[in-house]
Formats: C-alpha cells, structure tokens, sequence
C-alpha cells in the first residue's frame, strides 16, 4: 500500500516556474514507477511525465518535453516535477501516481496509487 501527497502547486505567471512535490509514504517505494498526469477543468486527464525504477528511465508528453523534468529522492520517498517556461496550457489539477508495474506509462488506469492533487495556475 502507498499513499501519495502531492504539493508545490499555485499561481504564477506565463513563462515563470514551479516545482511540485508528491511525498509518498508505504514499504519499498523505491520498486514503483511514478507517474505525473493533470487534468483542466472539461477535458481528459492528460499524462506528462513518467519515472520507470527499472533503469530509471523517463518518458514526457510531447507539450512538455524540454520545459519539465521528473526526478525522484528514493531516500526522502519523494517524487518532484520540475516545470519550467510555463504556459497558460499548463494550468490544470496536477496528480502523481504510482504503481509496481505499469503496464504502459503514459496510461492512467496503469496506476493503482494516486494523491489528491494539487492546482496549478498559470496566468497570461
């Protein structure tokens, strides 16, 4: 069992820059990959990054990559999202997630655990 926390979330201007914590708590969360998706008010939840603890490989939606970095503290079990040159686009509930073994990591019925999620608001 894992829970997850997630904060860091807030109001910033276009083109500024947030980071997002997702502290998660439970036995051996250094073996489950993690995962950060969002979701803006009227549409789908959108996947936008992902951290694989086999090889510690990193995946990114095409709408972030090179402005967001997913990293992971196994020693503190956190999990952080990096997001950089924001755009109004971004602005959206931001939840992390977090599964033994996901089958795919852009898919969010993949993952077992979720926090509540935290908002981020980007202004023009």
């Amino acid at each position: 069992q894992v829970q997850l926390v997630e904060s860091g979330g807030g109001l910033v201007q276009a083109g500024g820059s947030l980071r997002l914590f997702c502290a998660a708590s439970g036995r051996a969360f250094i073996t489950y990959s993690v995962a950060w998706f969002r979701q803006a008010p009227g549409t789908k939840r959108e996947f936008v990054a992902a951290h694989r603890w086999t090889g510690s490989s990193t995946y990114y939606s095409d709408s972030v990559k090179g402005r967001f970095t997913i990293s992971r503290d196994n020693a503190k079990n956190t999990v952080y999202l990096q997001m950089n040159d924001l755009k109004p686009e971004d602005t959206a509930v931001y939840y992390c997630a977090a599964d033994l073994a996901p089958r795919e990591y852009d898919y969010g019925l993949a993952y077992d655990y979720w926090g509540q999620g935290t908002q981020v608001t980007v202004s023009s």
